[in-house]
């Protein structure tokens, strides 16, 4: 299911831990823009690679 801005916005200000991934990779969800529809995330795995991606191509799990 396609993510959407208000969704992922709630996801990051929680400050809960959410499954949500990216291309099958488990992330954490920054900051969003949502003007841009745009999400600043970070792999669980590696939090010091930063990425900026399409809110549409996160999934909540």
């Amino acid at each position: 299911m396609v993510m959407e801005v208000i969704r992922a916005k709630q996801i990051a200000k929680s400050g809960k831990i959410v499954p949500v991934t990216y291309e099958g990779q488990q992330v954490m969800i920054q900051h969003v823009d949502e003007e841009r529809e745009m999400a600043r995330i970070y792999k669980k795995n590696r939090p010091e690679e930063e990425m900026e991606v399409p809110v549409r191509l996160l999934q909540e799990q």
